[in-house]
């Protein structure tokens, strides 16, 4: 055996062996199901971004899904006076009586939706309920019928749950948006849920109530469990009227779970509270769960919550204005580069451009076949973050977030343009 000068590295006719045992050591405790499991793409962007600019590095980053804005004061007096009482101790399971009331009332006031304190669960985010919902709904061999583009999280936490993720193609044309015939085609005896995501992350897609009712009906049917991911409610542009697919018939309902929360309304990302509406079974299934693994969300961050939804709302308000102006010049600066198209999102705080139009052309002296090449080499020469389709189900488009100041999107867009001038 041979080993490298000043290393113990093994080199020689045992080294594949060597590595092939190395890395049986490390996962042999590893269950299958984690292992067929990928980290957040969004999430590895940000942490990248993060410590390219931890070295100094002038990064612009269009990759963060949380609001630059700062928790409102009201929410944030709440919190303190939380603490200054003494709420620090644990809560009930599924969250605080007068929490979940703020939130049938919500519900009913906002979008003409009745529940029950039953019916609701509050949970440590919204990904946090979904993942909840997830693990106490689907068995192995169930199929979650997810329209493309999707978030990244959705297929992961299916496998997560030993549910087959069956993806859905839309397109540009269709605005991203999944049509009913392609549901019906799409549905097995295996199919047991859709998760529809309005407005959506990441193309900022958003489906009008005619839009839901046609996809309703199929659901309702095939007696398909409908998973409506509605975080972005509040973030709608053009006077565009939100629709939960949940308000569009009793049959609908009685299918809906709803998943929401506070993270992007109220820029309270770190709070970590996010609340489902469904079927009180399945909520019951739900808060089973989240008993045997977190128990109550942060108190503290109850309270805050309910601050939230039952206070004031001008700050909402305002923070919708500046997204939609962000949205506006983002969408206007893209289309004006040659080999991107953008379309104008309706909701959220993304945009979605396709970029295939670059592909066999040269981006700072690299050849790019794929948008995440395209993304590298932005982060690598023009210094801007962005997240590549892929992780997305959508090959030759990349996001990019306007969750961040004009100053920053301007300076971002500039170094675009010239990066693939």
């Amino acid at each position: 055996m041979r080993r490298r000068q000043g290393t113990d590295m093994i080199t020689g006719p045992r080294a594949l062996a060597h590595r092939f045992f190395a890395i049986r050591r490390r996962t042999m405790f590893l269950s299958q199901r984690v292992q067929a499991v990928k980290p957040s793409a969004t999430l590895a962007i940000e942490a990248k971004a993060q410590s390219l600019k931890a070295q100094g590095i002038d990064i612009v980053s269009f990759g963060a899904g949380e609001p630059d804005f700062d928790t409102p004061a009201n929410i944030k007096d709440a919190a303190i006076k939380a603490i200054n009482s003494g709420f620090t101790k644990y809560c009930p399971v599924t969250g605080t009586p007068d929490l979940k009331q703020a939130i049938i009332n919500k519900f009913k006031a906002e979008n003409s939706l009745e529940y029950t304190p039953e019916e609701i669960i509050v949970s440590c985010g919204a990904k946090h309920s979904l993942y909840n919902l997830f693990q106490a709904i689907f068995n192995p061999g169930d199929e979650l019928l997810i329209p493309a583009p999707y978030w990244v999280s959705y297929p992961d936490m299916a496998i997560l749950a030993g549910a087959v993720p069956k993806f859905i193609a839309t397109s540009q044309e269709s605005g991203f948006k999944v049509k009913p015939e392609q549901i019906e085609k799409a549905v097995s005896k295996q199919t047991k849920a859709i998760v529809i995501n309005s407005p959506s992350n990441p193309t900022g897609g958003a489906y009008s109530l005619e839009e839901l009712k046609a996809i309703a009906e199929v659901c309702v049917k095939h007696k398909i469990l409908i998973i409506s991911d509605e975080i972005y409610e509040k973030l709608i542009f053009d006077n565009f009227k939100f629709a939960s697919i949940a308000s569009v018939s009793p049959e609908a309902k009685a299918l809906t779970v709803v998943v929401n929360g506070v993270s992007k309304a109220f820029a309270m990302t770190g709070w970590r509270i996010g609340y489902a509406a469904g079927p009180k079974e399945i909520i019951a299934a739900m808060g089973k769960i989240q008993s045997q693994s977190t128990s109550n969300p942060t108190s503290i961050s109850l309270k805050a919550s309910t601050e939230a939804l039952n206070g004031p709302k001008e700050d909402i308000e305002k923070m919708r204005v500046e997204f939609e102006k962000r949205r506006n010049y983002i969408v206007d600066r893209l289309n004006k580069i040659p080999g991107v198209s953008c379309l104008k999102p309706q909701g959220a705080f993304y945009v979605f451009p396709n970029v295939s139009g670059l592909f066999g052309k040269s981006v700072s002296g690299q050849k790019i076949n794929s948008s995440l090449e395209l993304a590298q080499v932005l982060l690598e020469k023009a210094k801007i973050a962005v997240v590549p389709g892929e992780p997305f189900g959508a090959p030759g488009f990349i996001r990019l977030s306007y969750a961040t100041s004009i100053e920053n999107i301007k300076k971002g867009l500039d170094r675009f343009e010239e990066a693939v001038k």
